[in-house]
């Protein structure tokens, strides 16, 4: 499975290198890998999609949202309807739940994950209740604004090894220190970010 959020065709584009040029190939790639993989940190999510769908048990503490019509239980990205399968109960005793609509409205039809579960005009259970949910976790297709930050970071990637201890140098500006974190990768990547990330 791909799980990198860019090519290796569009970075060779990016950074102006011929298609066919093999010779920087183990390098752009590992770019690649390092900038999707910081993006991962940098947000607190993932933007590719599982080949299968995989089951995840949820408690209930602190993964309650109450709305007025009904509560909404926070999962991790979910970025496909089919397969969707969710189930209550404790230990190893779980049976299959259908009183619940995805949120936000209309997500994954829009691009985006299915983030939460509303049990309509109800609550989850108790504090000892467990919620199992077998789906594909991930977005339902990389955002171009993942797709671009991770082209510029792993540009910046590729030609560290150019600046070393992180300072660059020209005949035209001198000698530039390069900054921490990049100012364009950071607005493309911000409206992606989890609370409490980043």
């Amino acid at each position: 499975m791909a799980t990198e959020y860019a090519t290796r065709v569009e970075l060779k584009a990016q950074l102006g290198i011929e298609a066919d040029d093999t010779s920087r190939d183990t390098l752009l790639d590992k770019a690649l890998k390092s900038a999707s993989r910081g993006i991962d940190r940098a947000t607190g999510r993932r933007f590719w999609l599982d080949d299968v769908a995989t089951t995840r048990t949820y408690r209930l503490p602190g993964r309650i949202v109450r709305e007025a019509d009904g509560d909404v239980l926070l999962v991790d990205d979910i970025g496909a309807a089919a397969g969707l399968v969710v189930e209550t109960g404790s230990g190893s005793s779980f049976a299959a739940f259908t009183g619940y609509e995805t949120s936000p409205d209309n997500a994954i039809a829009d691009g985006f994950p299915v983030t939460g579960l509303l049990r309509v005009n109800g609550s989850w259970g108790t504090s000892t209740t467990r919620v199992r949910i077998t789906a594909q976790f991930g977005w339902p297709a990389v955002p171009d604004d993942v797709s671009e930050a991770c082209l510029i970071q792993a540009s910046r990637l590729f030609k560290r090894k150019d600046s070393p201890e992180g300072v660059m140098g020209s005949s035209e500006w001198g000698v530039v220190r390069l900054s921490r974190r990049d100012p364009d990768v950071w607005n493309l990547l911000e409206p992606y970010v989890l609370p409490g990330f980043g």
